[in-house]
């Protein structure tokens, strides 16, 4: 499979959109959810670990997982990442981690999977009994947030009711919404949420 953000992972640190989304995302989920230097964390779709280097300081382990190399590699090369961050390429939809998390967190990386259900059954699998989600991605849309020529996205965000339904079908509850930030384009405005629930 190529990787989709191979020439996107050099620039993506400079973005403005990018580095707005994580700045909100990750104040967002640290609002969210009471991390500890304990955790054990998991950042599915960490990219070139922007969450990752705002959450990082605050848990004990983040294991950054993604599917494209370029992007692994732009976080690979972060001084201040190589204390608790382990990076790992590899797709946990067809091959699970031997490991179990406290919190998995991930920005905007949903739209990228297909079987949504599929996804929350692994992430509940990945997760220790009472473990949380932090999840922040678009709500809803019609299609025109992303280029229509893009490779990849296979959701235009989610419906938070129809979203609470999958997650409760694959054993989470407490499960809540925020709007974490609302990204303004020139056409419209799309509001990003952070939906956090607890693996019952």
């Amino acid at each position: 499979m190529s990787d989709l953000f191979n020439e996107k992972a050099k620039d993506w640190d400079v973005n403005e959109m990018v580095l707005q989304l994580s700045t909100s995302i990750s104040s967002a989920i640290l609002k969210n959810i009471q991390v500890n230097n304990e955790m054990q964390v998991m950042d599915f779709g960490a990219g070139t670990g922007l969450i990752t280097s705002r959450i990082s300081p605050h848990v004990k382990h983040v294991v950054a997982v993604d599917i494209s190399e370029a992007m692994l590699k732009e976080l690979s090369s972060k001084s201040e990442l190589k204390n608790n961050v382990e990076v790992v390429c590899q797709n946990i939809i067809e091959q699970s981690l031997d490991q179990k998390f406290d919190l998995i967190m991930s920005a905007m990386a949903m739209h990228h999977v297909k079987d949504t259900d599929l996804l929350f059954q692994r992430f509940a699998e990945h997760l220790k009994p009472g473990a949380k989600v932090a999840l922040a991605d678009l709500d809803s849309e019609d299609g025109s947030f992303h280029p229509a020529d893009i490779e990849g996205v296979y959701h235009d965000g989610f419906d938070r009711n129809q979203l609470k339904n999958v997650m409760k079908k694959q054993g989470f509850e407490d499960i809540k919404f925020v709007t974490a930030l609302t990204v303004d384009k020139e056409v419209k405005s799309y509001p990003v949420f952070l939906v956090t629930a607890t693996k019952k």
